[in-house]
């Protein structure tokens, strides 16, 4: 009976909501820039991995070793776009 239910697509429902809900107090609350980004880009990071491993089924499969280097290298590419921008148009170097 507990394999017809989706118990880890619920979970990661209701852990989604929490932060969401989580990212949404940030707004409400008189917080610091400091502190409302770094609640804000964790909130972020954490959301967009319950997606990729609850929903998304990254781990499920056998190449899941090949689908995790594809996203970390994504993720590097982000980083180095992100930060040569920054680099070059505002940091002025």
């Amino acid at each position: 009976m507990s394999e017809l239910f989706p118990r880890k697509q619920v979970m990661g429902f209701a852990f989604s909501l929490v932060l969401t809900a989580v990212a949404l107090a940030v707004y409400f609350f008189d917080l610091s820039f400091t502190v409302a980004m770094t609640i804000l880009l964790i909130t972020a990071f954490v959301q967009a991995a319950v997606q990729l491993v609850v929903f998304m089924h990254a781990g499920e499969t056998g190449d899941k070793g090949s689908i995790y280097t594809n996203l970390f290298y994504a993720f590097a590419i982000a980083l180095v776009t992100v930060f040569g921008t920054l680099l070059i148009l505002i940091w002025d170097m």
